[in-house]
């Protein structure tokens, strides 16, 4: 990824600040896919799109993340490595529908893709599920008869939602993660987004820090200083401090 260099990645965060979670996570899909346009990146599956942030993310921080989450049994502060290094490269998703049948059912869905996830986002969790659903389900049958205006059955719905996760793992990150001061386990979502944003945040202050500081030192430009690699960059800040 050697489009990933300090400017692009400066543009994306500042891009970023006035944007909400869709928006940043649009941003940080385009650093993966650059010359995309936004309806393509809309309608990419959500695991793809995972995989592919989880990609930049080796790229720019190496593969292993540092989580922190809560205990749910007894609430102890929690935190633990991650290794991601093969989540980057999961296989990719199904380019056609995906099928279901079960009884007399036969049901043809897509997978869900950040499009819809924005589609109904504003919606309580039962309707959320529901609307969803109802976006990404493409053909529905009951005994051989279409089927527009009826609900789909629980176990229906559960064997599309099992199809999905095995056809898009990554759309869904989650961890067990046994407690040390109890014992239990606790599940962990792991959102890659928010990760690699709240990165991308951290890494984008301490550049123009450095940026700040070698332009009062040298006289250097903001591209005149990002092109200089990080290692040399480092040097001339110690430079500075021992000055």
């Amino acid at each position: 990824m050697e489009h990933l260099g300090a400017g692009a990645l400066l543009a994306a965060w500042e891009a970023g600040l006035a944007s909400d979670d869709g928006g940043r996570a649009l941003l940080l899909h385009a650093l993966a896919r650059p010359g995309a346009d936004a309806g393509e990146l809309l309608s990419v599956p959500l695991g793809a799109r995972d995989a592919e942030l989880f990609a930049v993310r080796r790229a720019l921080f190496g593969a292993r993340l540092e989580v922190r989450t809560e205990c749910a049994e007894c609430g102890e502060d929690m935190e633990f490595e991650f290794d991601a290094d093969g989540l980057g490269t999961a296989r990719a998703a199904p380019d056609g529908p995906l099928r279901v049948e079960a009884d007399e059912w036969a049901v043809e869905f897509r997978l869900p893709t950040p499009a819809d996830l924005a589609a109904v986002e504003s919606a309580a969790d039962e309707e959320a599920r529901a609307a969803l659903l109802a976006r990404c389900v493409l053909r529905a049958e009951h005994a051989g008869r279409p089927v527009a205006d009826r609900p789909l059955p629980d176990h229906v719905q559960r064997r599309i939602a099992a199809v999905s996760a095995e056809s898009d793992p990554l759309a869904d990150v989650t961890l067990n993660v046994a407690c040390p001061a109890c014992g239990k386990a606790t599940r962990a979502e792991l959102d890659i987004t928010s990760y690699l944003w709240a990165e991308l945040d951290a890494w984008a202050r301490d550049t123009l820090l450095d940026v700040h500081l070698l332009a009062t030192a040298y006289g250097w430009s903001e591209p005149e200083i990002l092109a200089l690699s990080p290692l040399r960059r480092r040097y001339y800040l110690e430079l500075c401090a021992d000055a």
